[in-house]
């Protein structure tokens, strides 16, 4: 008997598409809340189509962002399908959706009216710009969301244009607040028996995450600009050179940290140096310091220069790439990488469920499902419905 899942008494419908409201899915599905994907009977989600590589025709996305979900079919642009989505809403507890606001009430499934049918379902919406304000109403991709968030002006090279991460980096960050913001929905509701809606905009997700750069400018004039690889003032922390070509990444700028760089390096006379013996004056020299280190990096290989760097209790670490994951004796000791198997390309490696629990962990059961594979289960086991309702929706290709 498997162990049991610490949200697997939670059943939660998730309308959305693409990223955002799929991932929190995603997350909580990780920890065994039932989800139960509604897609529309046509193609589904568009993420069985996304992705840079897809080896047979298969997106290697799905079977990441779908795992541990169960997928049913309805066109909810139909009553029949509308009317479908309440009957499950009734036996939900929470509703995810990352429609453009609006879009659930004209299909006559605002939160009032759910709460009419269930007054504890937690209503989690995920936009660009959130369901109010001004700019409610506008298209909101993940981009467009980290470029408003401040983020996008300063990632990249000062000289280029702004630069965005290589992953879907807005989407995600409001996926994981409108996460957080269900469970602590779910817990209120412990409290009140009354569900609410959570309502996580990516601009705002992406805001949140950037520290303290809002009172550097109102209070200090001071307006974060982009640097590349460094942050300004924080010396030395950067990508170095090795004699083997490789990339190392050494983070040594704590007075206590970088004197045990200075060991390493075998410059003891660096860390008492005024030009580097302080944070701020490590800051101040951040360029010529960067450059003392360079040199003494490149003389080493990468293994090398690691172990000494361990040794001496400094943070430092290779660039990792997918093919240095897959062989890392550390990401194998902790199991952060997990091996299932795919109905149509074999084994399946992907990134494993984070945080990790002592007592209650969560697991990754399957990967994404096929179209509308849980009909049956859901709609007839669930929902009771019969052979002559299931055949009526069927031809009139509302599942």
């Amino acid at each position: 008997m498997s162990t049991p899942l610490p949200l697997d008494d939670i059943r939660v419908i998730e309308l959305g598409q693409l990223l955002a409201g799929p991932f929190c899915g995603q997350l909580l599905g990780d920890f065994g809340a039932e989800v139960i994907k509604v897609e529309d009977p046509g193609q589904g989600d568009p993420m069985r189509q996304w992705g840079r590589e897809k080896p047979y025709g298969k997106s290697l996305w799905w079977p990441v962002v779908a795992r541990n979900k169960k997928s049913v079919t309805a066109n909810l642009r139909t009553e029949q399908g509308q009317d479908l989505v309440r009957q499950l809403v009734a036996r939900a507890d929470v509703l995810i959706e990352n429609f453009r606001p609006g879009t659930l009430e004209r299909w006559g499934l605002a939160p009032e009216r759910l709460w009419e049918i269930n007054p504890g379902l937690i209503v989690t919406r995920v936009t660009g710009f959130g369901q109010t304000g001004p700019y409610s109403s506008r298209a909101g991709y993940g981009s467009i969301g980290e470029a408003m968030g401040g983020i996008r002006y300063v990632t990249g090279d000062p000289d280029r244009p702004p630069a965005r991460a290589g992953v879907s980096l807005g989407d995600s960050l409001a996926a994981t607040f409108a996460c957080l913001g269900t469970l602590v929905a779910l817990h209120q509701r412990g409290r009140t028996g009354r569900g609410q809606v959570v309502d996580s905009a990516i601009y705002e997700a992406v805001l949140a995450m950037m520290e303290s750069l809002i009172p550097e400018y109102q209070i200090a004039g001071y307006q974060r600009e982009r640097t590349g690889t460094t942050l300004p003032n924080v010396s030395p922390s950067n990508v170095y050179p090795t004699a083997d070509g490789e990339m190392v990444l050494i983070a040594a700028n704590q007075d206590t940290v970088f004197r045990r760089l200075a060991e390493a390096m075998g410059r003891v006379e660096l860390a008492t140096d005024e030009k580097y013996a302080t944070h701020g004056a490590r800051g101040r020299w951040m360029e010529q310091l960067d450059g003392l280190v360079a040199e003494w990096s490149s003389t080493l290989a990468a293994d090398d220069l690691l172990e000494r760097l361990h040794a001496q209790g400094v943070p430092a670490g290779r660039i990792f790439r997918a093919r240095d994951m897959l062989e890392d004796p550390h990401f194998a000791s902790r199991e952060a990488i997990v091996r299932l198997t795919h109905p149509g390309l074999g084994e399946f490696a992907m990134h494993n469920v984070v945080p990790k629990l002592s007592d209650s962990p969560g697991r990754v059961r399957h990967v994404g499902p096929e179209l509308g594979e849980h009909n049956e289960d859901i709609y007839r086991d669930l929902l009771g419905l019969g052979d002559d309702a299931m055949a009526s929706l069927r031809s009139a290709g509302v599942i």
